[in-house]
């Protein structure tokens, strides 16, 4: 089957589109012929060498995606062949087929997609995890979403206006405003120097955001402290553009609550994994969740995939389609 690899780490050329055995179902496994297989920051960081560094190479990238079941393997149960399926981990799924366990599996229903059921496991889990766990947003909280008019800031102000939230998005240049305003986003800023606190400050007259939800690296971490009411929550994610550096707890202003907010303690059984998944699929079915395709690859062009990723000038999800 046609897989794509990293020979090495480094940067996009060291991704490449091989011939690798075909993929067996083993026990408490099911073989999956992929449709769709999104492309997530965390592929970037394992092509990167930050996380992974335990899988010899060269290993096929991708976590995520959508198929349907080709074979099951000894003690599976809960799902079937010809029944279409999605994850949001299994590392290989820049591939053709994968062999899954049974339990990271979710069913897809007959309303939803492929391309919206791939784009929406990874960044809509984990949108459900910052607006309903980490801080459970409360009618008439305002929010500030970074990254505004990705995959994951379209999802994350989505959810927030479902729960009757304010959204002040930041979106990296005018041509994305109008895309994060279709979300729902009540107000948006554009900046790329980390200098937004000020006029989100202005917007809320002068109280500040009861949550911020940052994942664009240092550049942003002072603004999104100083945005931030007394008791606000900081809520820190991506390591892909690195941290902050370390912190003296004593210094953290307003009584502010800080944390990693990580998405599999979402989702840390198979029975909140298809909970959760089940919500995001009856949000798009009743078409009050949408997904945004921002681009469309084939599988040898997974590197192109990555580089206008890298670049921020994209919107909303990329998918690769094998």
């Amino acid at each position: 089957m046609r897989a794509v690899v990293m020979t090495a780490t480094g940067g996009r050329e060291v991704l490449e589109q091989i011939e690798r055995p075909e993929p067996v179902a083993g026990p408490g496994e099911a073989l999956v012929e992929i449709a769709v297989a999104g492309v997530n920051f965390m592929d970037i960081g394992v092509r990167q060498g930050i996380a992974w560094t335990d899988m010899p190479n060269p290993k096929i990238l991708g976590v995520e995606g959508v198929g349907r079941v080709l074979a099951v393997g000894e003690g599976v149960e809960a799902v079937q062949p010809g029944q279409r399926v999605a994850w949001v981990y299994a590392p290989g799924s820049y591939a053709e087929r994968v062999a899954i366990p049974a339990t990271s599996l979710v069913p897809v229903p007959d309303a939803v997609d492929d391309r919206t059921a791939a784009s929406i496991m990874m960044q809509g889990l984990t949108a459900s995890h910052f607006a309903t766990d980490f801080y459970p947003v409360l009618p008439g909280d305002i929010a500030f979403v970074h990254a505004a008019a990705g995959g994951l800031g379209l999802l994350l102000t989505q959810i927030i206006k479902l729960r009757g939230g304010q959204v002040i998005g930041r979106v990296s240049s005018e041509e994305k405003v109008a895309t994060a305003r279709e979300a729902g986003a009540d107000h948006v800023i554009v900046d790329t120097e980390g200098r937004f606190a000020e006029e989100a400050l202005r917007l809320t007259d002068g109280e500040g955001v009861h949550v911020v939800y940052d994942g664009s690296g240092p550049t942003t971490f002072q603004g999104s402290l100083d945005v931030l009411r007394r008791s606000g929550t900081f809520c820190w994610y991506g390591p892909v553009l690195g941290g902050p550096g370390p912190l003296d707890i004593m210094s953290l202003p307003r009584s502010i609550k800080i944390g990693y907010a990580v998405f599999f303690d979402h989702i840390h059984t198979p029975e909140l994994l298809r909970k959760h998944a089940a919500q995001l699929f009856q949000w798009v079915a009743d078409g009050r969740l949408k997904v945004r395709i921002g681009g469309e690859y084939a599988l040898a062009d997974a590197a192109k995939a990555h580089a206008d990723m890298e670049s921020r000038r994209t919107t909303g999800k990329l998918v690769l389609i094998p």
